[in-house]
């Protein structure tokens, strides 16, 4: 049995994305082409700042869950409460793991210096 040459080799590409310079980027689940509207890579600080954000939007909401649970009972599912307290605590669970992940890089990098 002969084995064929890489060179013949041929992958055909099915995403947009694998093509190259003349990719499309996507936006929230539509490509630039959709939008009108090209994008610029994020920075890793951008992505940081926008987890805190939402770490921070889902405690405000079970703080606000919670006010309504006591003042109005009636107008509040419990269900809904435990779930959004669900969501919250494991975010800032989330939130505390990167917090030490990044102070444990960050002194491994200044004590290798």
């Amino acid at each position: 049995m002969k084995i064929p040459e890489f060179s013949t080799l041929q992958m055909t590409r099915t995403e947009s994305l694998h093509t190259g310079k003349n990719a499309l980027v996507k936006i929230d689940g539509l490509s630039s082409a959709e939008t009108g509207v090209e994008k610029t890579r994020r920075s890793f600080e951008d992505y940081l700042l926008n987890a805190f954000q939402t770490m921070n939007d889902q405690q405000v909401q079970v703080a606000d869950l919670q006010q309504k649970v006591i003042t109005d009972p009636d107008s509040v599912d419990l269900h809904d409460v435990t779930i959004a307290m669900s969501k919250a605590r494991m975010s800032l669970n989330l939130a505390q793991s990167v917090i030490d992940r990044l102070v444990q890089g960050w002194s491994e990098i200044t004590t290798t210096r």
